[in-house]
């Protein structure tokens, strides 16, 4: 059965009604996870669950181990990632309690983050115009507008270092730049999922207008968690609804992403690195006859 991985932000730590839940620890060449996976079926379908903060909110943006937990999520078999995130407003329209669909995203983070499986001797240069999977993106909108939320079909969502929140000076920058909402996170994923012929796609929580709105011009983590709290329920109904009526096959491009990307020799590809990288890029070159 294919799987399908949700990736909780903050607020979202667990998932309630999983049948036949288990965790388990994954071992990956990149170091651990943010924490256990919780693999489990909900609505019918074999969900992988990861809190990518870790229970009780210990792990920094900054800090997350972001090819361990794409990495693992494709060792468990995920084909389809729906990552849920909160993030901060950088338009009017896109008001506190909203949800948006993403589909671009900016990069603003330092090169501390590690966003790529392909270095130590291989090198993949992936297709990254899109980095959203338009299929499952469709389906997380078509399951909030079905429930009646205020959900937006499309956003460009910057990615910012953190773990402060802006200036003021960068928020006016940013919504100059026509950007439509802020967060910490979900650019990494994005990229590794897509590296790992996962689908990705961000369902972000708005909680706070950011500083630069005239009546919001101290974001404070009160403001925040409290909005994440009346916000994490109807993520949850979204995510349930999702998960209902997704097809059992793909057809998007994103299971084919590396195709044509590979552009190192494969007779010049370590062994280590095709031994680690196996899960990710076996069906494209093989240990056993170095092909």
């Amino acid at each position: 059965m294919a799987k399908i991985g949700i990736i909780g932000g903050s607020g979202l730590y667990k998932i309630e009604g999983f049948k036949d839940a288990w965790q388990v620890e994954v071992e990956t060449p990149f170091g651990e996870p943010s924490d256990k996976l919780t693999v489990g079926i909900l609505e019918g379908k074999e969900v992988v669950f990861l809190p990518r903060h870790a229970a009780g909110h210990r792990i920094s943006p900054s800090e997350i181990n972001y090819r361990a937990n794409i990495y693992a999520m494709k060792k468990l078999g995920v084909e389809r990632i729906i990552s849920v995130t909160a993030c901060g407003s950088l338009k009017e329209e896109f008001k506190p309690l909203d949800f948006v669909v993403v589909d671009q995203f900016v990069d603003r983070t330092n090169q501390a983050r590690k966003m790529t499986f392909f270095d130590r001797g291989i090198v993949a240069h992936i297709v990254f115009a899109h980095p959203i999977c338009s299929e499952l993106s469709s389906e997380i909108y078509k399951a909030g507008e079905s429930l009646e939320l205020s959900i937006h079909k499309k956003g460009t969502y910057i990615n910012m270092e953190g773990p402060a929140f802006s200036t003021l000076a960068e928020s006016c920058l940013y919504r100059s730049w026509n950007i439509d909402i802020i967060g910490m996170t979900n650019m990494a994923e994005a990229k590794l999922a897509r590296e790992a012929e996962i689908c990705y796609s961000t369902l972000a929580a708005v909680t706070d207008y950011d500083c630069w709105h005239p009546a919001h011009e101290s974001v404070t983590i009160d403001m925040v968690i409290e909005n994440l709290g009346r916000n994490i329920e109807n993520a949850k109904k979204i995510l349930l609804a999702t998960i209902k009526n997704l097809p059992p096959e793909r057809k998007c491009a994103c299971k084919d992403a590396l195709k044509y990307a590979i552009i190192t020799d494969k007779k010049l590809i370590p062994d280590r690195v095709k031994k680690d990288l196996d899960v990710i890029i076996g069906k494209y070159i093989k240990i056993e006859n170095n092909q």
